[in-house]
């Protein structure tokens, strides 16, 4: 069977459309990127039946990528509304999408966001295996199997499987607070438990490797073992399976099979460091793509600030990816507006990161909005805004409290209704 994978044609030497269109983006030598490709060090998520596939590059030397999840859960949402999900997430800024559907219509709603997103689409295939059988005691390898296979030929970019919890690592689980919280993780641990049985995706996972290498899907390797509260962080089962990975990396990359490691998690913030080079270490430099971290527990509502606090710090310390989180973490199902706000958080601390990196080109925003600030340019500084409509709402509303209370329009005005015109610094500081 031919591999066809980014990582194959780029041990062949071939620079590649999609490596070409990552080093324009990235401002980087295309030969760069084709190096990195062809050590693992950078993924390039491109599935050959994907039509319309802008190409994307996610590693530690590139600029910082978010992922936003989508999909449908069996209690709430329809195609019609996770169409508009993703076009909320694109419109704002996610370099990816994942359909983490797991209520009706899997198929059929993976089809229409395949077609609809330019941005390379992820999936959980264990979620679909699931919905197509009537107990959870069912799962097995060959219908895993299947279920991959049909969506590598659909066009999925990339997927993430629960490949490095083990049997073994279950007695570390239990001691915890939240024990397992991963949705694939814990019904594969609760089936390996049940049935006495290895897990099946590490079973199979040479078989799931010939899929990937044939139709270029990019391994995104679970963290099924992720800790979901602070006192579960950094702990022998979490470290336990990153072990695993390590190991799946280097079978990936012998297979020439693009892989990335998935990550924590909920983390307290003086462990982000640590828990980055970890991962580095043991996955010999795959990129990281990492949920948040969330650093604080006690914030519910809040949790695209608390996620986006610890993903910052992630990302400076060498994650490649960041998971985004929604407002509605730990809540309930995200609708389209916490899908832009979550984006938003997340394009903030990327943003943060590759500033603080020094990333070709990353500053070239920040300091252009910042001389539209000083020519008071307002339409400029909406224009260079993450997100220019909530910048010109935020702007009318002060214009009409303002107005409310003089009878006149201000709209005009060479300074913010904060500092008004008598206190206004810049205009101050421009007589020094």
């Amino acid at each position: 069977m031919k591999c066809v994978t980014q990582m194959a044609r780029a041990r062949q030497g071939e620079l590649t459309p999609e490596i070409r269109h990552v080093a324009e983006i990235e401002m980087l030598p295309p030969e760069t990127i084709r190096d990195g490709v062809a050590a693992g060090t950078i993924v390039i998520p491109a599935n050959i039946h994907h039509a319309g596939l802008q190409a994307v590059g996610i590693g530690r030397a590139l600029r910082t990528k978010i992922n936003a999840n989508i999909g449908n859960s069996s209690l709430a949402s329809c195609p019609r509304q996770e169409i508009a999900k993703l076009q909320a997430a694109l419109r704002y800024g996610a370099d990816t999408v994942m359909d983490l559907s797991t209520g009706n219509g899997i198929i059929g709603i993976r089809k229409a966001i395949i077609q609809a997103s330019p941005a390379p689409v992820g999936t959980v295939p264990v979620y679909e295996a699931l919905a197509r059988v009537a107990n959870a005691d069912d799962l097995s390898e060959e219908l895993i199997l299947q279920v991959i296979r049909e969506q590598a030929e659909q066009g999925v970019d990339y997927i993430t499987i629960h490949a490095g919890l083990l049997r073994e690592q279950i007695p570390a689980a239990r001691r915890r607070l939240l024990r397992i919280v991963s949705r694939g993780g814990s019904i594969l641990a609760r089936w390996m438990q049940k049935f006495e049985k290895e897990n099946p995706f590490y079973t199979a996972f040479d078989r799931i490797l010939e899929i990937c290498a044939e139709h270029d899907v990019t391994l995104s390797l679970g963290d099924g073992m992720r800790p979901g509260c602070l006192a579960d962080a950094s702990d022998e089962a979490q470290f336990a399976e990153l072990r695993v990975l390590g190991e799946l990396v280097r079978r990936s990359r012998a297979a020439g099979v693009q892989a990335m490691v998935e990550g924590p998690g909920h983390i307290p913030f003086h462990e982000i460091e640590m828990n980055m080079k970890k991962e580095q270490e043991l996955c010999d430099d795959a990129p990281f793509y990492i949920l948040g971290p969330v650093t604080v527990d006690c914030a519910p509502g809040y949790d695209h600030i608390t996620s986006a606090i610890g993903a910052t710090m992630g990302a400076f310390h060498g994650a490649a990816m960041l998971c985004y989180v929604t407002p509605k973490e730990h809540l309930g199902l995200p609708n389209a507006e916490d899908v832009r706000n979550g984006v938003i958080a997340y394009k903030i601390a990327a943003h943060a990161a590759d500033v603080a990196l020094g990333r070709p080109g990353a500053r070239e925003r920040d300091d252009a909005i910042s001389r539209a600030r000083a020519e008071f340019d307002w339409e400029k500084q909406f224009e260079l805004a993450l997100d220019p409509e909530r910048a010109r709402e935020l702007r009318a509303e002060a214009l009409a409290e303002r107005s409310e209370q003089t009878g006149r329009d201000h709209g005009g005005e060479k300074f913010c209704t904060m500092c008004g015109p008598d206190f206004c610094s810049m205009r101050i500081s421009r007589e020094l």
